[in-house]
Formats: structure tokens, C-alpha cells, sequence
């Protein structure tokens, strides 16, 4: 197979929740490989100073900061992207969040904070990508689980229930754009090292438990996940639709 197959030269590729961890990680495997970079956030100084890193590596790279929880403004933010620099080839959803609580003590507005983010931007940013993926009749789309997709742990039910969604969400999007040329998938990841999970990984119990419970015997590296996000925005995925690729050390495939 020729590595021409994994060139992302001449593409675009939107990225939300991109200014750090994995988000960023990934902007930074796609413009490796000639991916030209849009980065998405609500934080505008973050953003910057993420597209100013990102450039500095040679990228080519934009900002393009709008609230992916925010019907309007993600109506607005992608035509922006699409009038003002130019046509989405690939997207990846990646916005996100985590609050750990007891389900029995779990507020109802963090709740409602967690599906918005974790859910509904994906849902909003992804049907409002494929319009414009849809006219053109090819396109990426690429949504970050995890492996809650797959496994539950205390403390964080409704987090693996919005993971569970997306996983079929995922599949739900794939059924109906594959017929316009997108392929649409995801990538679940294990246990990394990133800001989301900063104090998991400060835990020595905690990482001592998880080091054990991976086949693989560590943390992952958010660099690690680079590989599976060029594969799926590549012609060499190009009959791939619907699939969860987990990058997870083995967590999954272990009792």
C-alpha cells in the first residue's frame, strides 16, 4: 500500500476543543502530514497562543473560536470557516468535559453541562459540516470516545453515558452520510496523560491501578494517538464507516 494513502496535503481539517491535550495532539499529527489546521475553542487568548505554537512548527493553521454547544453560533462558525477559509474536508469533534461525583450526588446542571458539551457538539458541529460535506459529496468526520464507550467506573455514569451516545451517534451518522460520499467514524481513547485527567495521573494509587489494569502496562501519550486520526482522515480509510477505533493500550480487549 503506498504511504500516498496517509498524505493530507491540500486538506482542511477542523478541530474542536483543539487549544490543548488531545485536541491539540491531534491538530498537530494532521498538519505532520500536510493537513492545513482550523483550530476551535471558546477560549480566544488560549486559542491563539495554541495556533501561534502550532505555526511556529511550520503548520499552516487558523482559529476559529465559537461555542460548539450553541446552535446559532455553530451555524455561523462553520459557514464562517467554509466562506472565509475555505472548504471543511475533515472533522473532528473533540470538545469535551469530565466532573466526577457520586451519580446519587450528581448535580442536575452539571448534567445538562456534560451532555451539551460531550453530545450536543457533536451532534450540532457534525450536521453542520455534512451539509456542506454533502454538497460536495466526500468528507471526514471523526468523533472522540473513549472507553466508556464500552466500560463504566465509579463516579463517572453520566460521563460514559454521553461516551455511549457518541459511539452511537457515530453509527447513526455513518448510516446516513456514507451514501454522500463521508465516511464518518471514531477514535476511543484509553487512559492518557492530558489535562482532563491531570489528577488521575497525580494519583499514585490510582495510576499503580491502572497501570495494572492495562496490557500494556502504562499511561498512553496523547502523541499515540496520531496515527488512528491520519488513518481515518485518509484515503487509506476510505471504506471504513461506522467503526470505533480504540487506542487504549488494551484495556478493552482485557477482563
Amino acid at each position: 500500500m503506498s504511504l500516498t494513502l496517509f498524505n493530507l496535503e491540500g486538506r482542511r481539517a477542523l478541530i474542536t476543543g483543539s487549544s490543548q491535550g488531545i485536541g491539540y495532539a491531534l491538530a498537530r499529527g494532521l498538519a505532520a502530514v500536510g493537513a492545513e489546521i482550523v483550530l476551535n475553542g471558546r477560549n480566544a487568548e488560549r486559542l491563539g497562543a495554541a495556533a501561534e505554537r502550532l505555526g511556529s512548527e511550520g503548520a499552516a493553521v487558523h482559529q476559529a473560536s465559537f461555542d460548539v454547544t450553541d446552535p446559532d453560533a455553530v451555524s455561523a462558525g462553520v459557514d464562517r470557516v467554509e466562506t472565509d477559509i475555505g472548504a471543511i474536508d475533515i472533522l473532528i469533534n473533540n470538545a469535551g468535559m469530565q466532573f466526577r461525583t457520586p451519580l446519587h450526588e450528581y448535580p442536575y446542571d452539571k448534567w445538562r453541562e456534560l451532555m451539551r458539551t460531550n453530545i450536543d457538539s457533536a451532534f450540532l458541529v457534525g450536521q453542520a459540516v455534512a451539509r456542506h460535506m454533502i454538497e460536495r459529496k466526500c468528507g471526514k468526520i471523526i468523533n472522540i470516545c473513549s472507553v466508556q464507550s464500552e466500560l463504566g467506573r465509579p463516579g463517572i455514569a453520566p460521563y460514559a453515558a454521553t461516551k455511549g451516545a457518541l459511539k452511537m451517534l457515530t453509527k447513526g451518522m455513518s448510516i446516513d452520510w456514507a451514501g454522500y460520499g463521508i465516511q464518518v467514524n471514531a477514535i476511543g481513547p484509553g487512559y492518557f496523560k492530558t489535562e482532563l485527567n491531570k489528577a488521575l495521573v497525580e494519583n499514585a494509587e490510582f495510576s499503580a491501578w491502572l497501570e495494572g489494569r492495562t496490557p500494556a502496562g502504562r499511561w498512553g501519550d496523547v502523541e499515540e494517538l496520531a496515527g488512528a486520526a491520519i488513518f481515518l482522515s485518509s484515503d487509506a480509510s476510505s471504506f471504513v464507516n461506522g467503526h470505533i477505533l480504540y487506542v487504549d493500550g488494551g484495556i478493552t480487549a482485557s477482563l
